[in-house]
């Protein structure tokens, strides 16, 4: 075979439109999917900050065994807040963690979503106390 009948060989392929359309076609049916994935996405986001808190409230008890007080500072218990995904590229945690009140008999930690996950404008909040009472104070 010559390179004159290798040039003039046909290939078969697909065409430049008929590539778009399938993209297009895809494009639609995610965009139909998404709004029913979203309250699955919020749910699994949110065991982050169920995880967080039961750990801070795990860290809470041991420092009141040991001081018979709750501490109001993350550090003093040895809580180390991850990065948030909302400061730059290095950033993995959506839920900032802060303890509201703490004193001799109890303690309340929160959760606070730093980004809006279904882009209504709330942010998901949760919170625990020295009970390990978890429970959401707003959905998203």
């Amino acid at each position: 075979m010559n390179k004159t009948d290798f040039r003039k060989r046909k290939l078969k392929a697909y065409t430049l439109t008929e590539v778009l359309v399938v993209l297009v076609i895809i494009g639609i049916l995610i965009l139909l999917a998404l709004p029913n994935l979203l309250p699955l996405i919020t749910k699994a986001k949110s065991t982050e900050a169920k995880m967080q808190l039961q750990h801070v409230q795990t860290l809470q008890q041991n420092h009141f065994y040991e001081k018979s007080k709750y501490s109001a500072n993350l550090e003093e218990i040895g809580f180390i807040q991850e990065k948030l995904s909302t400061d730059g590229n290095d950033g993995k945690a959506n839920y900032r963690i802060d303890v509201v009140k703490a004193d001799h008999n109890s303690f309340v930690a929160r959760a606070t979503a730093v980004v809006d996950f279904d882009g209504d404008g709330t942010f998901n909040v949760w919170e625990i106390d020295q009970d390990k009472n978890l429970r959401e104070v707003t959905a998203d």
